[in-house]
């Protein structure tokens, strides 16, 4: 039989999977219309209410410690519609119902919508810049005022005065979701991550099934350098991983691969090469224990739920929640490198190679 041509009346554009430009997601996989031809609603059918908007430009790391915000937005408003603004796309959880790469061609777009909520996490002049401009019923966040960054209201106020005052921002004790969650107007009550670990991409590592494999993220990125444990360190540590009957596995993009490639030849570690973004998020989930920096792995980490030893130096120790799965190891060291770039006393010396095997051990899973 075929079927009648519905009427533009008769398109359910409230629906989640109606997209208007091509076809939706349902009827490619099984021909449904919005209206069918015996007059029934299509069995998908499923009602958005309105759009909430959440800007987080940000790098990946920023992005993925976002994502329980989705969580809480989903308890809260389970009928709106979710869009995300970011630079980093291909990082943002499939549940969003539309994802936006932050370029003329999306700013477009969303000037045309008028959005029930708009969430600006960012401080950066054009998110704020971009927030001012937006047509919506509610915004949280930050915002552009005088040409300069500003709260919306009194629920952004600490978070954007802890980035203007190096003391106020040490003497924070919230950590950065506890920070996001209130100046959105919620309590944050322990949503985790939301990260796909691309197991069913089909990647096959060769790696021993019967030995704790302990993942190594041996760099911290071009811009904190002050974050860099010395190599020695991480030679002498996977030594001790070695000898404890684990198996230490060098992590790190191509920026770290000649330096892995040395502490693989001194150490014995396995190192199998720097990958793309989702084969390199599998290959941290093989991992029974993450030791990392303050970058990128720590919050891959943290989404796939693994035991984590986190190098701290240069920020607020408060900042990060681990959800009760791991431990945050400072230099014993008093230095002033506070969120600089570069230590004038190289303090992740004071770091030692025994306190991180001990935390190590202690962590792993028996």
């Amino acid at each position: 039989m075929t079927k009648q041509w519905a009427s533009v009346d008769a398109l359910k554009r409230d629906c989640r999977w109606f997209r208007g430009d091509v076809p939706c997601k349902p009827h490619k996989q099984s021909g449904c219309h919005c209206r069918e031809a015996d007059g029934s609603t299509c069995v998908h059918f499923s009602p958005q209410s309105g759009n909430i908007l959440i800007i987080k430009l940000g790098a990946i790391g920023d992005v993925i410690r976002t994502t329980p915000l989705l969580r809480k937005l989903a308890e809260v408003h389970p009928s709106h519609r979710i869009w995300w603004l970011t630079l980093t796309p291909e990082v943002v959880p499939a549940s969003v119902d539309v994802v936006l790469p932050f370029t003329p061609r999306a700013l477009t777009t969303l000037a045309a919508v008028r959005f029930n909520l708009v969430l600006n996490l960012d401080k950066d002049p054009e998110a704020c810049a971009l927030t001012s401009t937006l047509q919506a019923d509610r915004k949280k966040g930050f915002t552009l005022l005088d040409g300069k960054p500003a709260p919306l209201d009194g629920d952004a106020r600490q978070k954007f005065l802890t980035g203007v005052f190096d003391d106020l921002s040490k003497e924070n004790t919230q950590s950065y979701l506890q920070e996001i969650f209130a100046i959105c107007g919620f309590t944050f009550s322990g949503e985790e991550y939301i990260l796909d670990n691309h197991a069913g991409d089909g990647y096959r590592w060769k790696l021993p099934r019967r030995k704790p494999i302990v993942g190594l993220n041996t760099g911290c990125g071009g811009r904190w350098v002050s974050r860099l444990w010395d190599e020695k360190n991480w030679v002498a540590l996977a030594r001790l991983l070695k000898k404890a009957g684990c198996e230490p596995l060098l992590l790190g993009g191509e920026q770290e691969h000649v330096k892995n490639r040395r502490i693989a030849t001194k150490s014995g570690a396995r190192y199998l090469g720097h990958f793309p973004l989702p084969q390199f998020i599998n290959l941290m989930d093989q991992c029974d224990l993450i030791v990392s920096a303050v970058t990128m792995a720590m919050h891959l980490a943290i989404g796939l739920r693994k035991p984590l030893v986190l190098f701290n130096n240069t920020f607020n120790r408060h900042e990060f929640e681990l959800y009760g799965r791991g431990v945050i190891l400072e230099p014993e060291f008093e230095c002033s490198c506070y969120y600089s770039p570069v230590c004038p006393n190289n303090c992740m010396q004071y770091l030692r190679v025994e306190t991180v095997f001990a935390h190590c051990k202690q962590l792993l899973p028996p």
